[in-house]
């Protein structure tokens, strides 16, 4: 087992968007190996809601809203916001993704949470707006399965999103 403790925690941001029946978005990400869908996630599969790496100078919401557009196609006009994670959550990869995503760069991510209520329709929503696509199929999902649809390293930080934002979904 290396030591990766030297190395910054990747800035990122994450969205959970809620449909007007209390769901969850969820995709299916089409690098799964490359994910940690490996290392233990539903059936092989890596399901997660949309979440990036925030630019340098960029603010939180932009990064958000384009994150989302970047892996949904959804438009800002289509979503409000409606709060933040109070906290940033951080989350370590296992040893075996390190050096192999974000050019060994990093050692995990340190994530802002942004609750966002989704006004438009699934019709809105294209998955394949961006190339490359991050997700293969999308879906929506009870808020109390998003724990079991993450990949294990991801688990402890979905379960504190959900803890956080669970009234107001």
């Amino acid at each position: 087992m290396s030591d990766f403790s030297h190395l910054p925690y990747r800035p990122c941001v994450g969205v959970m968007l809620v449909n007007a029946d209390g769901f969850v978005f969820v995709g299916k990400r089409i690098d799964a190996k490359e994910s940690g869908a490996e290392s233990g996630g539903s059936e092989g599969d890596a399901w997660q809601m949309p979440q990036g790496g925030i630019d340098d100078g960029e603010e939180l919401h932009a990064a958000a809203l384009r994150e989302l557009w970047e892996e949904t196609g959804v438009e800002e006009r289509h979503v409000s916001l409606i709060a933040q994670t109070a906290e940033e959550l951080l989350y370590d990869l296992p040893d075996a993704l390190i050096g192999k995503l974000w050019k060994g760069r990093y050692r995990g991510q340190r994530q802002h949470w942004l609750l966002a209520r989704f006004n438009g329709t699934d019709a809105d929503i294209q998955i394949d707006v961006h190339d490359p696509a991050e997700f293969c199929e999308w879906r929506w999902v009870e808020p109390e399965q998003l724990p079991d649809l993450i990949v294990p390293f991801k688990k402890r930080v979905y379960k504190a999103v959900l803890e956080e934002f669970r009234a107001l979904i």
